[in-house]
């Protein structure tokens, strides 16, 4: 018999924190299933696929990160196909699918993806597969599945085209004859979680002793009527239903570690078990002096935090805190207002400690780490983690390396299905790893925030090696702050803000547990912190100054207007205002440069909870205003009592103050040209203002609403409506 060659096509992927390149590798894996061979690689890798001359089709993988940004490595890829000098057939011969990730929290919704399809169908490239939009803010699986399903049908298509001689009349154009596979519109919330639909290829079929419909309980019967309803609906619809089903999960007594009809009685389609492909063994106690020297690769600069001011009083809501750092000697760290930077933190100690313990190892913390490439790996393009350092010990490796508090993705989920010996322990992690269970993983892992080591300790009989934490866990990622000060007013300094997050208490974390990074940084300072009570200032006794390790993350958009006489309005609500109170330090250094240039209109909307508790900078805010820095200072309590609030003369949110100066804000940004930034919370209060800034649109330009979004897409693309947010 001939030797056949399997058909062929490319995969390409841009990824910031491993989610995209892990979709990317599993399609490479999985082509081997269906009689094909992918050949996969980074975008950033160029000496591996060439697309000017690439014949095969191409399936591309690409998140978005920042304001809209592609990922590091895909940052060239974008700039290389955005050059005019291209021509626009310049990939006449190239036929691509795109699966784009975003989240919806923030306002350039997978603006990579969607940037590098307009410019390769710009340039002559054509489409074989409806594009998939997922949304990270309601769970990347909800399109990312059913995109996956159809694809094997269309590449296959797509790829047997190629072979085809390019002049034969049976040629067909992939892009106008992709089959029919009735998929709808992918950038929605689709929701398949029926309990007996077929397998794909894919998956794994578990079984159970699934009664039939009429069999069920009457709650299940209800739950399953209200899951065949959600599959046909828009994604405002299915959200709401989504929660409903979520509501009645939780009332019929399911939990992290149980579930209840249909899910507790229906077959479960759970993902392929990824491929293993990592050897890890400790060796000897390690002697290297570790500290932070194998991190240094990513530029980071050791800084002393030379103050630290707690903004809120005893009895906020919520624990604002204000830290300077002296970054006198680090030139490399010298920002401007707008910039934001990254403070690299630790894993907190005494989980590392929990965590070593669960897995046996507390006893060989101190031992080195060497990590191998399985000979027998059947994963495509395995490599070696780039994150993980030579010679540390595992106490490093758990402290600085990998991020154990991120919510566990459903294929580590499915590959401890596999080192978990108790069967109603592997039955519930199946679940949650399945489509059926896909209810349940939103609310009990990805929405509660678990962590592994919760994970772990809710499934005591699951005990996975060391060598499946290291696959599967990712880099621990810097946490970014904006900056609140000008270099101009503070010389030598960097101050920013943040509140102390605090993640609630659940059955299976008792007692609640801060943020990582700003739980880290408020037991850091403690030492050297001034707590601002009633006007007073209480120092405590200075001792050594803690230090942290920061890089610099220029942002050239997100900046005050080059022409001073140009007027800007800013909406910072809570710790939203740190980089306004920059662009006002700024300002009022300028104002005294230059006392006779004309200077334009200044508005910042400002919002907290109490005028009394939570009111951050007010006293600084109050003195822009006085030496007219400031032109227009809105301030709006939200949690004052109806009683000391007249709904109307004082708007709750900085969205409805906004509404009562509508006519200023028109004529500053259609009239004069000017600015509009947002800062802060992505998930309700910036869509919240864009909703109103769309009413004012409509309501003073006498426009429908598709035309007030042209005009809001207009202001955004002249980068005069800016956001610094974040989920």
């Amino acid at each position: 018999m001939p030797f056949q060659v399997k058909p062929r096509f490319v995969v390409l992927y841009g990824s910031q924190k491993g989610q995209a390149q892990s979709i990317a590798e599993g399609i490479a894996e999985e082509a081997e299933t269906h009689g094909l061979v992918a050949d996969l690689s980074c975008l950033s890798d160029k000496d591996k696929y060439d697309l000017d001359r690439e014949k095969s089709p191409v399936v591309l993988v690409v998140s978005t990160t920042g304001d809209g940004e592609p990922p590091d490595n895909a940052l060239k890829f974008v700039k290389s196909i955005k050059k005019k000098s291209l021509s626009t057939d310049h990939f006449k011969d190239l036929t691509y699918a795109l699966l784009a990730l975003g989240d919806t929290n923030y306002a350039n919704f997978c603006n990579c993806g969607k940037t590098i399809e307009r410019r390769l169908q710009e340039l002559g490239a054509k489409q074989f597969y409806e594009t998939g939009y997922a949304d990270d803010g309601v769970g990347l699986e909800v399109v990312v599945d059913p995109w996956l399903e159809g694809l094997w049908q269309v590449i296959k298509e797509a790829v047997s085209n190629t072979v085809l001689d390019e002049n034969s009349p049976l040629k067909m154009d992939a892009a106008k004859e992709t089959p029919d596979i009735s998929l709808p519109d992918l950038h929605l919330n689709l929701l398949s979680i029926n309990g007996h639909e077929t397998c794909s290829s894919a998956e794994t079929p578990v079984g159970s002793d699934a009664k039939s419909p009429s069999a069920e309980s009457a709650s299940g019967s209800a739950i399953n009527t209200a899951v065949s309803d959600v599959k046909s609906v828009s994604s405002d619809t299915a959200s709401i239903f989504a929660e409903e089903l979520k509501t009645k999960t939780v009332e019929m007594g399911s939990s992290l570690t149980s579930s209840v009809p249909p899910l507790s009685e229906s077959p479960l389609n759970v993902p392929a078990l990824p491929p293993a492909y990592l050897e890890v063994s400790l060796q000897g106690v390690n002697t290297v002096n570790e500290v932070m020297g194998p991190l240094l690769r990513d530029k980071l600069s050791e800084v002393p935090v030379s103050r630290a001011v707690q903004l809120t009083r005893g009895d906020s809501v919520k624990t604002a805190l204000l830290l300077e750092l002296d970054i006198t000697d680090h030139p490399n760290l010298a920002y401007q207002p707008g910039d934001s930077f990254d403070v690299f933190c630790p894993n907190n100690p005494s989980e590392v400690a929990a965590l070593l313990q669960r897995l046996g190892l507390e006893s060989q913390r101190n031992h080195q780490v060497q990590v191998n490439l399985r000979n027998d790996t059947k994963k495509k393009g395995a490599q070696l983690p780039v994150h993980i350092p030579q010679n540390i010990s595992l106490n490093f490796l758990f402290t600085w390396c990998l991020d154990f508090r991120s919510v566990p993705k459903k294929a580590f989920l499915r590959t401890l299905v596999e080192y978990t010996t108790d069967g109603a322990e592997k039955r519930r992690i199946q679940e949650l790893c399945s489509k059926q269970g896909a209810i349940d993983y939103n609310l009990y892992v990805r929405e509660s925030s678990l962590s592994v080591l919760e994970l772990l300790t809710a499934f005591p009989s699951c005990s996975p090696p060391l060598s499946v934490l290291v696959e599967h866990l990712p880099k621990l990622q810097p946490r970014p702050y904006s900056a609140a000060s000008s270099s101009e007013r503070h010389q030598g300094k960097l101050h920013f803000v943040f509140n102390v997050v605090e993640f609630p208490a659940q059955l299976w974390r008792p007692k609640g547990r801060r943020g990582l990074c700003t739980g880290w940084l408020s037991d850091l300072i403690n030492s050297i912190l001034i707590f601002r009570a009633s006007g007073d200032t209480i120092s405590s006794p200075v001792q050594e100054k803690p230090q942290i390790h920061v890089s610099l993350r220029p942002n050239c958009s997100f900046r005050a207007p080059t022409d001073p006489s140009v007027p800007f309005i800013m909406v910072g609500p809570g710790t939203g205002v740190a980089p306004f109170i920059g662009f006002l330090q700024q300002r009022e250094f300028l104002r005294l440069q230059n006392p006779d240039t004309d200077f334009g209109e200044t508005w910042l909307f400002f919002g907290c909870r109490h005028r009394d508790r939570d009111y951050l900078f007010r006293d600084e805010l109050e003195g822009f205003v006085s030496n007219h820095t400031l032109n227009h200072l809105k301030v709006c309590f939200s949690r004052e009592t109806e009683e000391d609030r007249d709904t109307a003369a004082h708007p709750k949110y900085v969205q409805h103050n906004m509404l009562l100066y509508s006519q200023q804000i028109m004529n500053i940004l259609f009239d004069q040209g000017g600015f509009l930034y947002v800062c802060g919370d992505a998930k309700n209060m910036a869509k919240d203002v864009n909703d109103s800034l769309l009413e004012m649109i409509r309501t003073h330009l006498k426009v429908d609403q598709l035309e007030a979004m042209k005009r809001v897409a207009r202001l955004r693309e002249e980068r005069r409506y800016l956001q610094d947010i974040w989920a």
